[in-house]
């Protein structure tokens, strides 16, 4: 049986495919600078994300080949999230997206949680 290609208009699409998504980009930029993260990290760093969301985010990232998930066999278990070295590719673009977004917050965003460490 023949796997077959998914089609894209575009090579942006494949980075969007990969990122795209309102906490992707997050989870990967604070996996990256902070290291691995327990899910209940994870969840409380976005603040509003839901858990639904955040499970299928964590899991397309997975599919992706940027984070990997590690199970450890406690009782609970506990599981880990870490960016792959595929992952660590993505940095400059999340490092020029906070950059961009350092650089056009202007007087209607309110910044509450910096976390790119931009000096704009």
């Amino acid at each position: 049986m023949m796997s077959s290609k998914i089609q894209i208009s575009c090579e942006m699409e494949i980075t969007l495919k990969v990122i795209g998504g309102k906490w992707k980009p997050l989870i990967l930029h604070y996996l990256m600078e902070e290291g691995p993260k327990r899910y209940n990290e994870i969840l409380r760093f976005l603040l509003d994300a839901h858990k639904k969301t955040l499970t299928t985010q964590l899991r397309e990232l997975e599919e992706a080949g940027v984070i990997q998930r590690k199970v450890y066999p406690t009782t609970p278990v506990q599981v880990e999230y870490a960016i792959t070295k595929h992952g660590e590719t993505l940095y400059p673009i999340l490092e020029a997206m906070c950059d961009w977004g350092s650089s056009n917050i202007g007087d209607k965003y309110e910044l509450t949680h910096a976390q790119c460490g931009c000096d704009k």
